[in-house]
């Protein structure tokens, strides 16, 4: 199951092409919220969600930017219960996506204070849906019916039959094992949202979780469905795996996309986005941020690239425009209770750098970048 590369001889092989047109615009969150992110429909509208105030006890609000405008509409506060999401960490902060008619799906880790709480009553892992009107938020739901310890962020997907995946890793009741009996569970919807099946696992036995790395799904227009995660086999082997299931979430398989030995939680978080018909991700491992074209059919990378001049990244995002072009975005200097930099460089068609990494100071305690591709093919960064 392992696939190995060698992303240090990658990265000095790499030549630079042809310096890129693609603009690359760079915007902070509106009202200076943090985590945020960011989709962009088929009719060009860009869809934001972001965390804003204490980052202990913090809401979660959505605005959208319709085709061809600059200014973001007012926001919606997503969550029912004032203060119930969190952003320390930065990697337990909301997710969501776009469903069945554009509908916005989202889920976030519960505050300390967050209500409603599993029966368990451990932290919940919450979830809302845009109502019909599409002029506010359902009330949060928690997900999690049986499993304990949410650490690192949940995730959702979703497609355009109305099927929704919330998925998150946590642990059995009954596990003695630490981070080595954790697993990735699945909670399904079939009715856009309405309701959801039991959490079942849906990673492969042994594989562990790393408990305070967050993960990521993705749902294709095929039916597909991608999850990566952080592994924790052993208390010294923290991969990165991929999960693919190509039934709408009945099966999933596993494959190990790289390889990371390391005696520590990293605190990492992935990205996914699509273009012309293929599936995107980004991760980092040991230090090293990069993004692959995902094939389903094996659950593995496709030639992972990262930046020609590597230095410490984190909180990858990807956004691949109409022409084929790449957009690497991430942090540097980031960490607990410290902010640190903005990074990003520009990939060509063929997958080579395509002018050299560019760099902004800026980002704030807690936070980390979004990036779309825009209809003119052009590129919105936000942080």
């Amino acid at each position: 199951m392992q696939t190995s590369f060698n992303f240090a001889l990658l990265a000095t092989l790499l030549t630079f092409g042809t310096a890129s047109a693609a603009e690359v615009r760079i915007q902070r969150v509106p009202g200076g919220g943090l985590q945020p992110q960011a989709v962009t429909d088929a009719r060009g509208v860009l869809h934001l969600v972001y965390l804003k105030g204490d980052p202990k006890a913090c809401d979660v609000f959505y605005s959208r930017r319709e085709a061809g405008k600059a200014d973001f509409s007012a926001p919606l506060r997503v969550n029912s219960q004032p203060g119930s999401a969190i952003a320390i960490g930065t990697i337990r902060g909301a997710q969501f996506a776009l469903g069945k008619g554009g509908r916005v799906h989202v889920v976030w880790n519960g505050s300390g204070q967050a209500e409603p709480k599993p029966a368990t009553k451990s932290s919940p892992l919450l979830y809302t849906r845009l109502n019909d009107a599409g002029s506010g938020f359902e009330p949060q739901r928690n997900i999690i019916k049986g499993t304990l310890h949410l650490d690192g962020g949940g995730t959702v997907a979703a497609d355009a039959e109305g099927n929704v995946f919330a998925l998150w890793h946590g642990a059995p009741p009954d596990n003695n094992a630490g981070e080595t009996g954790r697993a990735v569970y699945l909670a399904r919807s079939r009715d856009d949202g309405k309701t959801f099946e039991g959490e079942r696992v849906v990673s492969p036995e042994a594989s562990g979780a790393c408990g305070c790395c967050g993960m990521r799904a993705y749902a294709d227009g095929q039916g597909t469905v991608f999850a990566l995660f952080r592994t924790a086999s052993t208390a010294l082997d923290r991969d990165m795996m991929l999960l693919v299931s190509r039934d709408r979430g009945e099966l999933f398989t596993g494959d190990y996309v790289h390889r990371w030995r390391v005696g520590q939680c990293p605190m990492s978080s992935e990205a996914f986005t699509a273009a012309g018909g293929r599936v995107f991700a980004a991760w980092e491992t040991a230090g090293a941020v990069q993004f692959a074209a995902l094939d389903a059919k094996t659950a593995k990378a496709v030639t992972p690239a990262g930046p020609a001049i590597m230095v410490k990244g984190k909180h990858p995002a990807v956004a691949v425009n109409k022409a084929g072009e790449t957009l690497l975005v991430w942090t540097e200097g980031t960490g607990w209770q410290r902010g640190g930099a903005l990074a990003w460089q520009m990939f060509g068609a063929d997958g080579k750098p395509a002018g050299a990494p560019q760099r902004r100071d800026g980002v704030p305690v807690w936070g980390l970048p979004a990036a779309v591709a825009e209809p003119d093919g052009s590129f919105t960064v936000i942080y």
